[in-house]
């Protein structure tokens, strides 16, 4: 006689502890969590430090134009010059010479050097 009877499934629910539902199931499951991690995971990752690098660039900047308004500021007030002499122009003239001296940097190592 055969061990199961025409029409009965080839394995038991009874054998494997779980039905079948339950095994497709954790299956997909296992498939979409494979699949985010993969995924939706990163692009999260990249997504977050291009927000927390304009949060911070913008902080950075906010915080670099308060301090050259400070420094000017401070430089315009506490110059030890006669009082008739100190002017704000010296000031500006001092700052603009920084910049400039700072962007023409820049501006020069803007391209790599042409090997001769």
């Amino acid at each position: 006689m055969p061990d199961r009877l025409p029409g009965q499934p080839s394995h038991s629910t009874r054998t494997t502890g779980k039905d079948w539902p339950d095994e497709v199931t954790d299956r997909i499951e296992s498939a979409v969590q494979t699949i985010k991690s993969k995924t939706t995971l990163p692009v999260t990752r990249a997504a977050r430090a291009v927000v927390f690098g304009l949060v911070a660039g913008t902080l950075g900047a906010a915080a670099f134009l308060l301090f050259v308004i400070g420094i000017v500021r401070l430089l315009d007030v506490y110059l030890p010059w006669h009082p008739l002499a100190r002017r704000v122009w010296t000031v500006d003239a001092g700052a603009a010479a920084i910049f400039l001296g700072l962007g023409a940097f820049a501006w020069r190592r803007r391209r790599p050097r042409q090997r001769a």
